[in-house]
């Protein structure tokens, strides 16, 4: 069972809304994103919450479409969440430290995250394997000693022209922004799903790549 959820993106009130902070972007979204008490540590934002209170913000918000939510026997006391202040090539120190430190395995981790692979309006849910030249993850896999983690990954396709740092580091445009709007409560329930789930893996065959709105022309 998933133990630590990790937002990647750059620190700074110029990064806040660009395609790299994706997943800070979501992570706002949350419908129980008011609630998260956040403190210093661990080269970032972190918040430790028992695992009961999050199941019952997600209950009090409909997820689990508004069915009781289950707390698999497998599950841990707390849910911890954490926002890397590293910048994103960086991610990977903050994520190993509360790992080594909390005690949590490769495995009980989901780092959500950009991913210039996928179109926009394309989610995608997996385990390990590459990398796709992600300095986020390049940075936890080196840190935790393996790319054994799983991902939470937010298309953000890729440029057709012009250098990829810069189209990263921009902002997403007024119709991205209105699909990031449109797929973030379907990824709510997701995120719900994966955080009570005792097998995540049981969610890839619908969530391993799904596109949930046409992408933009």
């Amino acid at each position: 069972m998933i133990s630590l959820i990790a937002f990647l993106g750059n620190y700074g009130k110029e990064y806040e809304r660009t395609r790299h902070n994706a997943a800070w972007i979501f992570e706002n979204s949350l419908p129980f994103a008011a609630n998260i008490s956040w403190k210093n540590k661990f080269k970032g934002q972190f918040s430790a919450v028992d695992t009961i209170t999050v199941k019952s913000w997600c209950e009090e918000a409909g997820l689990n479409n508004g069915k009781p939510i289950n707390i698999p026997d497998s599950a841990g006391n707390k849910i911890y969440f954490l926002m890397p202040e590293t910048y994103m090539n960086l991610s990977g120190d903050a994520i190993g430290e509360a790992a080594r430190f909390l005690k949590i395995k490769p495995e009980e981790i989901l780092v959500v995250h950009d991913e210039l692979e996928l179109p926009i309006g394309t989610v995608s849910l997996k385990f390990g394997g590459g990398l796709g030249g992600h300095n986020g993850l390049r940075s936890t896999k080196a840190n935790l000693g393996t790319a054994d983690f799983w991902r939470l990954r937010f298309g953000i396709s890729k440029p057709t022209n012009g250098n990829i740092a810069d189209y990263v580091l921009s902002s997403f445009t007024s119709d991205e922004q209105i699909i990031l709007s449109q797929i973030f409560p379907q990824v709510h329930e997701l995120l719900e799903k994966v955080l009570f789930s005792a097998k995540p893996e049981n969610l890839i065959a619908q969530w391993g790549k799904r596109k949930l709105v046409p992408e933009v022309k």
